[in-house]
């Protein structure tokens, strides 16, 4: 072995403490970094491969009925490559031990030939057989959410008529990896299932043969999306077309694709965080490894030794730790990595979810490692080389003294020594210091980011669920209805307060930008269904005009006094320019409300309804539940209640898995931090402290002197920490928003006192195991060290 690779590891061993700091921080970084890129390639490579296979289609299109014959119109459209027509309906069903009323979607699909777009793949059981109306195959997760199996039964409303359904199968569809019912943001497997039938059974029920309600179609390579979209527009507007759209718009494919951008938000942000605390930790090393070396750096010199040589040498010190931890975090980000996919399997429906570790996730961590390391010995390195051995071989020049803080008028008479000498080191060192309070200000602002978006969600939930939504169960129509209606859903037993609501679907335009949104109109913003803000302030309809969200209104460039160009997209399909009396900043999707009087005046008619929300007894639910099983012209229902369970279930499985895991290593980061700061502060004044000592200062002092110092920047960096922590949330709230959702910028207490407790608790920690060295400072090998 070389005399400097012997030299290498004795030092090493000797600065095992720093060096597994460093080692720690450098692999929680690529942990972060490996575990959720792989998530990140797996999701993409998983949905390509998904799409791919079962031949998802790129545009969609919904219409009320349209001849078969026009499929063979569309395929000559220049730009698609294949076209798919289908029945698609939603009814209610009595699910065998569920006593709510579900939802269901029913989707055709040929009962011989495979379908050509938006294939079914079979999980269990089989697909249906030709001649079997009854047969239909059932959504996985509806299916392990009320334990139903091949064979099950269930009951169904289709089209005012009861049918028995038998379950045959199992299925997922590429169509339906979020599946989640119409109108809503949150899953509910329990209630809302996909259900696939053979085309002749929903053409016989719905009186739909030789019809169509449902378009899908693939493009060519280069065709373009938009051009098709118009043609659709145009050739479907007569059959009650809603708008022709894209993947981009496809619920199902939006929230996966925003999950994959959120990943890459934190690729990037916390490796970087990680690094850059590896980077600080690595350079205060080597600064003080060099300086207390000088004369060994001159003894190499003069034996011989090229300062190439002498500057590998202690750049070893900087890669041995950093290689070690890649090469941790690696394996360690690897083993994350299928647990986060395991969990994501069970959020999202895939046919098949594989994790996917890639060379080149391992070549990206070792590269950032490998720069982290020389970054932060670049200024040590720098140091050793150009050093002179004959100025190396003289101490080094002490601190000029000047007069400090509690040194002028006799202030610090006041204080006791220790205090003194720790104000003194402080104002000595100003810039040390201040990076100090920095890095561990950095710990707590992790710490409090990775438990926003759990405070984040509570508040949507809290919002959604409490102050927006009081309705217990919102009834959807099949079709519109006369207002009529409402009061005979209003005079059912146990029906305490009942609220209707009407949706218009329209095309918003505003110079050059357009968008499809749905228009709602409300009788009132303080019945069941309120409006309320991000903040909570309640917001009332404007007497005229629209109210549009904050996001919608971004997106369409508007602002209040604006004027827009609204066309309704069925019935007459009226157009009108309605000004924009206001907007709200409401969390989740995207809405335009108007008063239902101006909805009505707007579609030409004499009004009608979508949907009635209601609050019910709940000693008589049960048989309410019982008569919307039944009730014809009913497609779907929302239990609010359930909703609020399946959301807060979800989110607790995902949220606790996130937060556990930045939790452990932001205390890493903040031990790291704390410990090293203790440990080399100590290595520099261990002379000055045995001396104090000698002349009289008991363990004690000593002991408050050099922790004492590490205390102050700690309270230093709590409050520094909180504001980058909240900082740090904003950009992490803008960064993971979309148009589905936007995360509200909201903190709980109970959020800053855990990250605050936490470093508490990981400076204490720290402190007890440099104590234990300075209590066993031996004083006459430390007073012997020449100056």
């Amino acid at each position: 072995m070389r005399p400097l690779t012997r030299k290498l590891t004795r030092d090493l061993l000797h600065l095992k403490g720093q060096m597994f700091a460093v080692m720690a921080v450098v692999a929680c970084g690529i942990t972060v970094y490996v575990s959720m890129s792989s998530v990140k390639y797996s999701l993409e490579a998983s949905r390509w491969s998904y799409y791919s296979r079962y031949r998802f289609g790129d545009l969609f299109l919904q219409v009320r009925r349209a001849p078969e014959t026009w499929r063979e119109t569309v395929s000559r459209i220049p730009g698609v490559a294949t076209v798919a027509t289908r029945i698609v309906t939603d009814v209610m069903l009595d699910v065998p031990g569920l006593d709510e009323p579900a939802t269901g979607r029913l989707i055709s699909i040929p009962e011989r030939d495979a379908p050509v777009l938006n294939g079914l793949f079979i999980v269990s059981g089989r697909t249906i057989e030709p001649g079997r109306t009854d047969e239909v195959v059932a959504s996985r997760s509806f299916m392990e959410a009320n334990g139903l199996k091949p064979g099950a039964r269930v009951g169904a409303v289709v089209n005012g008529r009861w049918k028995e359904l038998r379950i045959v199968g199992s299925g997922l569809s590429p169509e339906y990896i979020y599946e989640v019912q119409p109108g809503s943001f949150f899953p509910d497997k329990r209630r809302f299932g996909v259900f696939w039938i053979s085309r002749k059974s929903l053409e016989s029920a719905l009186d739909m043969d030789g019809a169509f309600n449902d378009l899908s179609l693939r493009l060519a390579h280069g065709a373009s999306e938009k051009e098709v979209i118009i043609r659709l527009d145009q050739l479907f507007s007569r059959y009650g077309s809603l708008g022709a759209y894209g993947r981009d718009e496809q619920m199902s494919d939006r929230f996966i694709s925003d999950e994959i951008k959120q990943l890459g938000t934190q690729i990037t942000v916390l490796p970087a965080i990680f690094l850059a605390v590896a980077v600080f930790l690595l350079n205060i090393v080597l600064q003080r490894l060099v300086s207390t070396q000088r004369d060994q750096i001159a003894v190499l010199k003069a034996m011989g030794y090229s300062n190439a040589e002498i500057g590998l040498h202690y750049l070893g010190f900087a890669l041995v730790p950093t290689a070690a931890g890649a090469l941790l975090g690696s394996a360690f980000g690897a083993w994350l990595g299928t647990r986060l996919v395991r969990i994501y399997g069970d959020f999202y429906n895939f046919a098949e979810l594989v994790y996917v570790f890639r060379p080149q996730n391992l070549m990206v961590a070792v590269l950032l490692s490998a720069l982290a390391a020389v970054a932060g010995a670049l200024t040590a390195l720098g140091r050793a080389v150009r050093l002179p051995p004959a100025e190396a071989m003289r101490p080094e020049a002490p601190p000029l003294y000047r007069p400090g803080l509690l040194d002028r008028g006799g202030f610090g008479q006041r204080f006791t020594v220790p205090v003194r000498v720790i104000v003194r080191n402080i104002e000595r060192r100003p810039w040390k210091s201040a990076v100090s309070v920095i890095m561990i200000a950095l710990s707590i602002a992790i710490l409090i980011a990775g438990r926003y978006t759990y405070d984040a969600v509570d508040r949507m939930s809290a919002v959604e669920f409490g102050e927006k939504h009081r309705e217990d169960v919102t009834v959807i129509f099949t079709d519109p209805m006369p207002p009529s209606v409402s009061y005979a859903i209003a005079s059912l037993p146990g029906v305490l307060e009942h609220e209707y609501y009407r949706e218009e679907p329209a095309r918003l335009s505003f110079g050059h930008r357009t968008r499809r949104q749905t228009l709602r109109g409300l009788a009132s913003a303080e019945g069941l269904q309120r409006l309320v803000d991000a903040d909570l302030h309640r917001v009332d309809l404007p007497s005229g005009g629209l109210l549009l969200t904050t996001k919608l209104a971004e997106i369409l460039g508007v602002k209040p006094g604006d004027r827009l160009h609204v066309q309704l997209l069925q019935g007459a399909r009226r157009s009108a320019e309605v000004p924009v009396a206001g907007t709200i900043d409401e969390i989740l999707g995207l809405s335009a409300y108007m008063r239902l009087e101006s909805l009505d005046r707007l579609a030409g008619d004499g009004g009608a309804l979508n949907a009635v929300s209601l609050r019910i007894d709940p000693d008589r639910q049960n048989a309410l539940y019982r008569q919307f099983k039944l009730m014809p012209g009913v497609s779907g229902i929302m239990m609010l209640k359930a909703l609020r369970r399946s959301f807060d279930e979800l989110i607790a499985e995902s949220m606790t898995t996130s937060t556990l895991i930045l939790t452990t290593f932001a205390c890493v980061l903040a031990f790291a931090i704390v410990y090293n700061g203790a440990r080399i502060s100590l290595s520099e004044r261990a002379r000055e402290l045995s001396s104090l000592r000698v002349l009289g200062l008991t363990k004690a002092e000593i002991a408050f002197i050099l922790l004492g110092e590490q205390a102050l920047f700690c309270l230093a960096a709590m409050p520094l920490g909180i504001l980058i922590g909240i900082g740090l949330s904003a950009l992490l709230s803008v960064a993971l928003s979309s148009e589905l959702y936007r995360l509200p910028i909201s903190f709980t207490p109970a959020n800053f006192i855990f990250a605050l407790a936490v470093l508490v608790t990981v400076a204490a920690a720290s402190g007890l195991a440099v104590r234990r060295r300075l209590v066993t400072l031996d004083l006459i090998a430390v007073l012997k060290t020449r100056e």
